[in-house]
């Protein structure tokens, strides 16, 4: 069944008459076509019933049908009033539907209120966010194989950040370099923010890349993943620049034991929080629990957070086909930073990762 027949199923099984689908990502996910309308409107309705309609800005009209949408784009020049025209296309489907579905955690009160202006009866009886990030959660052989590709990107991110780095540069440096090399390449987008991280500065785990230059004899945190195909990477590996001191190699060689531990238990059947557990509890028998200060890990596929995050309380199972990272971090404060991640799917009876750059503490020379 089609991502669209599953959200019409869902629909009819909920009694509610139209979905108005407004997140550019879960856009993206139902019809193929990407893209960011910034403060312009795009949507999606769909209807139990009915077929569906893509809504664009004029401008993105003909590149929307370029992605093989096979249902009707409408536009809208910027002086006219969006709404009314999506009104008209919708009551010529349905007149006047009730009963909607939004997704709460996206949809803005502007946007609402304009619902609500064209359609006054219209109640609003259903969140597709939970409906829309279950059914993602289970990837498809088509979207394992973007995955995949993006994956391979990350690996040659890491080889080019690696060589990069030389005393005299800056953590900013290395990112350009980084970036740089993937641009040349045709990956115009990474993921989200690359970050290299130096010493000290690593044991912010959302700080970022500062002009601080890279610290000789410490260890250098990287995390970063590109956009392929629509779909991404996510990945971290910490190196040695030079030769660390004894509590930076001691943090990396638990880290590494916790990370390599859960990704060997990963497997369907397992519950999200017991995989969390098992790599927690080997860097708190360390001695280190207070510096894991996160989750380990958390879904992806369109982008780098999705539903849903390995975590003590998450009861969920995990079952063939999610996708998610495995990433636990210490983090000392003014002394060193270690995460080391990949990203996983599960297959019948364990798992594989996106990834494959050697996780072992590599160690670059000082030049």
């Amino acid at each position: 069944m089609s991502h669209i027949a599953s959200l019409q199923q869902w629909l009819a099984n909920n009694g509610t008459d139209i979905a108005y689908i407004n997140d550019p990502m879960s856009i993206q996910y139902f019809t193929g076509f990407e893209s960011d309308p910034i403060e312009r409107v795009m949507a999606l309705f769909v209807f139990a019933d009915q077929d569906p309609f893509l809504f664009t800005p004029a401008l993105e009209v003909e590149a929307a049908k370029d992605t093989g949408w096979k249902y009707p784009v409408y536009g809208y020049l910027d002086h006219e009033d969006a709404f009314a025209i999506i009104q008209s296309e919708i009551n010529k489907r349905q007149n006047s539907p009730k009963k909607w579905a939004i997704e709460k955690g996206s949809l803005t009160v502007e946007r609402y209120d304009a619902i609500r202006r064209i359609f006054p009866s219209a109640e609003f009886v259903a969140d597709a966010t939970g409906f829309i990030e279950t059914l993602k959660v289970i990837k498809t052989p088509d979207e394992i194989e973007k995955l995949k590709v993006a994956g391979k990107w990350a690996d040659i991110a890491f080889e080019v950040g690696f060589k990069a780095l030389q005393e005299g540069k800056t953590e900013q440096d290395i990112v350009a370099e980084i970036e740089y090399a993937m641009k040349k390449q045709g990956i115009m987008h990474m993921s989200f923010d690359t970050i290299v991280q130096s010493g000290k500065n690593a044991a912010e785990p959302h700080g970022f890349p500062k002009k601080d230059l890279i610290q000789p004899n410490a260890l250098t945190l990287f995390d970063l993943g590109v956009i392929s195909d629509g779909y991404i990477s996510d990945a971290s590996r910490t190196v040695a620049f030079g030769k660390p001191n004894e509590k930076s190699l001691e943090i990396h060689k638990v880290c590494l034991e916790a990370q390599l531990t859960a990704q060997a238990a990963a497997k369907p059947g397992m519950i999200a929080e017991d995989l969390d557990k098992i790599a927690r509890d080997i860097i708190v028998n360390a001695g280190y629990g207070q510096y894991f200060i996160h989750r380990l890990g958390h879904g992806m596929g369109q982008s780098e957070h999705e539903f849903p995050s390995i975590m003590e309380g998450n009861k969920m199972e995990l079952k063939p086909g999610m996708c998610f990272s495995i990433e636990p971090g210490i983090y000392i404060p003014g002394v060193a930073g270690v995460r080391i991640e990949d990203c996983i799917y599960l297959t019948e009876n364990g798992n594989e990762p996106f990834t494959v750059t050697p996780k072992t503490l590599k160690t670059i020379e000082l030049h």
